[in-house]
């Protein structure tokens, strides 16, 4: 999926597969120069999943490995900075408070899987005490959702899935995110308002990595799913346990830990890449 995508492509990664054994079926464009399946047996997905790597190193191609069978998820669990909304939500308010730059290094460290998120956000937030609350707001009021966020929320539930928000970041952002985009529920962390100021303090227990892996499970369970049946999407070491439990769990734009440990990656595509992953046509995919 992206730019460079064409049938001589497609013919490259056919006959790769073939000089290794795979039966190969024809290849069907699911949005034309945009998206496109390529059925085949024969070859261990892992071993494919390398051979299509190489194939596509140094273009802007995504690509992916998936079984055929349950392709399409009933349950879509998703990060919300840097993934569902463009940037880091406690960032910019670091920005506007004139420490953006400390925090957003802790940021990258955390994300990068480098420092304890729970740790590192209590830290973060530390540095922000005493700044005036309206910083928030103002964050708010300049929101910008990614690319493609809504047609994914929209297409899958138009599809029968559930769609969960979930965020090491503030329910002050979640809620309002939830509402823009039309995700069924979302969780966040509490950021504590006191006398129209930042106290410096996040409300506990802090939702991390292992709060977004256990609704992973929960939610399903609650809908009599399988793991088989969820799409889990995030960028950075927080999301990587809930990642690695869906049946496709995609690292997106990810930070360089969270790219090796996925199984399936979005590095150059928006979010409607992962409604092509699921074998959505572009007629079928809904919303903005």
């Amino acid at each position: 999926v992206r730019e460079g995508l064409d049938d001589s492509t497609m013919d490259r990664v056919a006959t790769a597969l073939a000089e290794r054994g795979a039966a190969v079926g024809r290849y069907e464009w699911l949005a034309a120069g945009k998206a496109c399946d390529l059925p085949f047996t024969g070859v261990e997905d892992d071993t494919a999943r390398a051979l299509l790597e190489d194939l596509l190193a140094g273009t802007r191609i995504d690509g992916v490995v998936l079984p055929a069978a349950n392709r399409r998820k009933r349950l879509l669990i998703a990060d919300m900075d840097s993934t569902i909304v463009i940037g880091e939500t406690l960032d910019e308010i670091a920005a506007l408070a004139g420490i953006g730059e400390p925090v957003a290094e802790i940021t990258h460290r955390a994300m990068n899987g480098e420092l304890d998120f729970a740790g590192a956000l209590r830290e973060r937030v530390g540095l922000l005490a005493g700044q005036p609350a309206e910083l928030v707001d103002r964050v708010l009021s300049g929101l910008e959702l990614m690319p493609g966020a809504r047609r994914l929320v929209a297409t899958m539930r138009a599809n029968g899935a559930h769609t969960l928000l979930v965020s090491g970041g503030f329910t002050a952002f979640t809620g309002k995110v939830r509402e823009l985009v039309g995700f069924d529920h979302d969780e966040g962390n509490g950021l504590i308002v006191a006398d129209g100021q930042l106290t410096g303090k996040v409300a506990e227990p802090i939702l991390g990595r292992e709060h977004k892996l256990h609704m992973l499970r929960t939610a399903a369970e609650a809908r009599g799913l399988t793991p088989d049946d969820t799409a889990a999407i995030g960028d950075g070491a927080n999301d990587l346990p809930m990642i690695q439990a869906a049946g496709l769990g995609v690292a997106y734009h990810a930070k360089p830990t969270v790219r090796a440990a996925a199984r399936a990656r979005i590095d150059h595509g928006d979010l409607t890449t992962l409604l092509y992953y699921q074998g959505y046509r572009e007629e079928e995919i809904v919303g903005e």
